[in-house]
């Protein structure tokens, strides 16, 4: 579980609800969450497809549950599979294909021992690749639009309070309820806005480059593997993807 995430949520949430203090209910307005948020949902049904909208769901519990290897342990496992080939050979990683977790590498792993060629192998792992990133982004696109669909649906609902206000100023028992709506629901898109919807396209893109770097290596490694490189000389070439402080060799 990515905690970051949920303490960021807490943090400022927790931060703008102690700014408000004890006027909190006067910040609880049904009118105006229907209008922001319900026309927030709204907004995006038009924007995509259902099935894409119905993914939203599992799209935000990949910002709180998330599951990447280390690239420190991607290589120094491509790297004990090197030293298995250039000791045995490219087909004693038959045995080893199953008990990898990592389903790219499984894949890339069994291309390489079926005997395609390198060239194929490095088209079909780019493919994959280039699938996943589109697939990644249209996840935080979605985030992007509700972050960009909540702020504008809160501003409508300003104009909406203020029309109600002005259409009744003979009647000051009302200015207050339509000002109220006028304010709250640009409060509600920009809260909205601002502590979840962006921060989490923010956090899915990151995601998202995080886990075709480790693609990356695995592919590198994989051609690598195929190429019959020195296992010292391949994790050299791997270790170059990780930042200094995270780089350890697995023959020190």
């Amino acid at each position: 579980m990515d905690i970051a995430t949920l303490i960021g949520i807490i943090v400022a949430f927790g931060l703008v609800g102690f700014a408000i203090g004890s006027g909190l209910p006067s910040f609880i307005d049904p009118p105006s969450m229907m209008i922001v948020i319900g026309g927030t949902v709204g907004v995006l049904l038009v924007g995509y497809p259902l099935a894409k909208c119905i993914g939203v769901i599992g799209v935000v519990m990949k910002t709180f549950m998330y599951k990447l290897d280390a690239g420190a342990d991607v290589i120094a496992k491509l790297v004990e599979l090197a030293q298995t080939v250039r000791k045995d050979g490219i087909l004693a990683l038959e045995s080893e294909v199953g008990s990898i977790e990592n389903q790219f590498m499984s894949k890339g792993l069994q291309m390489a021992i079926d005997g395609q060629e390198p060239t194929a192998i490095e088209d079909i792992l780019y493919m994959e690749m280039d699938k996943i990133s589109e697939r990644h982004s249209v996840g935080a696109d979605m985030f992007t639009a509700l972050g960009t669909y909540a702020p504008s649906m809160g501003m409508i609902g300003t104009l909406v309070g203020l029309v109600l206000m002005l259409q009744n100023m003979s009647d000051p028992s009302s200015i207050g309820p339509s000002m109220s709506i006028a304010l709250l629901t640009t409060f509600y898109g920009a809260l909205m806005a601002n502590i979840l919807f962006l921060p989490m396209a923010g956090k899915l893109k990151t995601r998202s480059k995080e886990e075709l770097l480790i693609h990356e290596i695995i592919l590198v490694g994989i051609q690598s593997l195929v190429a019959g490189e020195n296992p010292r000389v391949m994790e050299q070439k791997l270790l170059g993807y990780l930042p200094p402080k995270e780089r350890k060799s697995s023959f020190d």
